[in-house]
């Protein structure tokens, strides 16, 4: 009789909580992007974890807004919702110094579709006063329905192992769906597009990335070499300029540490030619946000 545990547990939370460096430390593996920027995460991006008898199917979310502005925020929120769809557990996770009504507010969405939640204080080693961390563990034992409140720090990997073994207490009886060596469902073409997005969002300012996408044009894999050519739109001739800095030092900077990035995952060298394109609106445009692999 098999012992095997499987199951997908969703990471959900407002923006700038953690979420995907949780999942890249868990995993011991970056899969998800991270910048101090909120919303940097857009996409659904699915981690497994498989540890003895036991298999965890996270999935990594974007932050939930409740007052999306524009056309990809709302996508964005969909894909929340789409990802809370058939599972078996989610990990609220919010900043332990702080229970914010927006967390509230996520809370009470997956209350709604009842499905079992394990609160995640996150963030506890920037917390100066340990004792001010009770008062916020209380509220959100009030906010709403949630198993058990694990309190962690995903920078640090300070708990994540105990928290590990909660999830495992949670997981159903099934057969794992996945090898034990796989790591993600998402490809190359994706990881890339998103670490070279992930360079925007930290070299630049406020606007540049979040007027900002890339669209990975060619993808060209050897034993030796992968070549990767890379769009990155913006919405305005001025944000190209800004992105290609003098001379192109700007967009060599990205081109540089996003290579250095993509070779530790592909293990191999990387050839990749990025340039800049106008492609007004793109974040209200559905032919766009399709292209960029959102489903309306």
């Amino acid at each position: 009789m098999s012992t095997e545990k499987c199951g997908y547990v969703a990471i959900v939370g407002r923006p700038n909580v953690g979420k995907s460096t949780l999942l890249n430390h868990l995993l011991k593996q970056k899969l998800s992007i991270t910048s101090q920027k909120p919303q940097t995460t857009r996409y659904r991006v699915m981690g497994i974890h498989t540890e003895g008898d036991a298999q965890i199917i996270f999935v990594d979310t974007p932050g939930w807004q409740r007052r999306p502005p524009r056309g990809i925020n709302r996508v964005m929120n969909r894909e929340i919702r789409g990802a809370l769809t058939g599972v078996d557990l989610a990990l609220l996770v919010f900043d332990a110094r702080m229970w914010h009504e927006d967390d509230a507010a996520v809370l009470s969405q997956v209350n709604a579709q009842n499905i079992p939640v394990i609160a995640v204080a996150n963030k506890i080693d920037l917390a100066q006063d340990k004792r001010k961390l009770l008062p916020v563990i209380d509220e959100v034992r009030n906010a709403g329905d949630v198993m058990d409140i694990v309190p962690i720090s995903a920078e640090r990997d300070d708990a994540l192992e105990a928290l590990v073994q909660v999830i495992h207490q949670h997981l159903p009886a099934r057969p794992h769906e996945f090898p034990p060596d796989q790591l993600t469902d998402r490809n190359m073409r994706f990881l890339a597009a998103e670490i070279v997005r992930e360079k925007l969002m930290r070299m630049f300012g406020e606007e540049v990335p979040y007027s900002s996408s890339v669209v990975i044009e060619n993808y060209e894999e050897t034993p030796t070499l992968v070549r990767i050519s890379a769009a990155i739109w913006v919405e305005r001739p001025g944000q190209k300029q800004i992105v290609i800095g003098k001379g192109g030092e700007m967009l060599k900077s990205v081109g540089t540490a996003a290579r250095r990035d993509i070779e530790k995952l592909t293990g191999t060298k990387v050839f990749l030619e990025l340039w800049v394109k106008v492609r007004e609106n793109w974040a209200d445009d559905v032919r766009a946000l399709h292209e960029l692999g959102f489903d309306e």
